[in-house]
């Protein structure tokens, strides 16, 4: 009995240090998350959640994570320090993709299944006003002062701009094939947009929504992820099975790591050394070591892994400001050019 109990005894030890380093990972098709350990490269718990959890964001305070849970039209809020369960908003319909305006006024989610927009008041999430808009609305960015939102939408090709306090549609514009992760750069003068179909990315006039650079990256170009120093933006390219390191300044591609597996959401740990990346199609996370540019570890989880997370017990980590987040699947969200 008293090695059982030294034997317990190390064994809390363990996963206690093991969760003050944590990463959340969502497994959209399977509705649930899961807790993985930085340091121990493995799988500590899996946790269910609604159904098609897809993208997550830490609230303005940090205190909390908010799920998004697009068919069951819920919002699973979790503790950013343990990921642990607080409670459910309910009648957040259909939130596919979700985010906090700089200022913290605005709360945004988009249905892609349902083709609408809904910008919240923040405090509450008392919703504000709906607009729908035709062509799979996907990925969102702000511009610096919260008065505008700006969306993607992935079957018409399209950039849409919404006006927060007024909500309304400000232009609806062409700006290339499969249109998915969009940014708005430090400068707050130039929204760049990840074109799926077209494997690259395009720089945007955020004033009226104009094309005005162009630059290759890999096939299935998708979703970004800040490096951190203002500059430099990693963007998974799905189809390729790489993530490219875009220079925002000379509009190039600095490096570029390859990545199994349709790469999608990313987040990087709070000492800068690692990027964690969701492999899609392999049920996996792959752990970039970022001085070798290489993957050093791949985790397994739950199926079609999508939004990630880096918990806040690591106490040196502001987590994650966005991970980047529907019924029934559809035929557009099994291709790897979508979602």
């Amino acid at each position: 009995m008293k090695n059982l109990a030294i034997a317990a005894t190390a064994l809390l030890a363990v996963v206690g240090s093991a969760r003050a380093d944590s990463v959340l990972v969502l497994n959209s098709e399977e509705a649930s998350y899961s807790i993985l350990s930085r340091t121990g490269r493995i799988e500590q718990a899996r946790h269910p959640v609604g159904r098609e959890p897809h993208h997550l964001i830490a609230t303005p305070d940090g205190k909390e994570v908010l799920v998004a849970s697009t068919a069951t039209n819920e919002l699973l809020v979790l503790d950013a320090n343990t990921g642990e369960k607080r409670r459910v908003v309910r009648d957040v319909i259909d939130p596919y993709h979700l985010g906090f305006s700089p200022s913290g006024k605005w709360f945004v989610t988009v249905a892609y299944r349902l083709d609408h927009v809904d910008i919240f008041h923040a405090d509450g999430f008392k919703l504000a006003g709906r607009i729908f808009i035709d062509g799979l609305p996907s990925h969102m960015a702000f511009d610096a002062e919260s008065k505008t939102v700006y969306i993607t939408l992935q079957q018409s090709g399209r950039l849409a701009a919404f006006d927060l306090a007024t909500q309304t549609l400000k232009w609806n514009v062409p700006v290339g094939n499969t249109p998915a992760g969009v940014i708005m750069l430090a400068d707050n003068k130039r929204l760049l947009v990840a074109l799926t179909g077209e494997d690259g990315v395009v720089s945007v006039d955020p004033k009226d929504g104009s094309v005005t650079g162009r630059l290759q990256t890999g096939k299935g170009a998708h979703n970004f992820w800040p490096k951190g120093d203002g500059r430099h933006w990693f963007l998974s390219n799905r189809v390729e099975g790489t993530v490219s390191l875009v220079d925002t300044q000379e509009m190039k591609v600095a490096g570029t790591i390859k990545v199994a597996g349709g790469p999608d959401c990313m987040a990087i740990s709070a000492d800068g050394k690692e990027l964690w990346v969701t492999q899609r199609f392999l049920r996996r996370v792959a752990v970039v070591d970022l001085d070798q540019l290489k993957v050093v570890a791949n985790i397994p989880v739950g199926k079609s892994p999508h939004g990630v997370f880096m918990l806040k017990s690591d106490p040196a980590s502001p987590g994650s400001p966005i991970s980047p987040a529907g019924g029934a699947l559809r035929s557009v969200s099994t291709s790897p050019a979508s979602r």
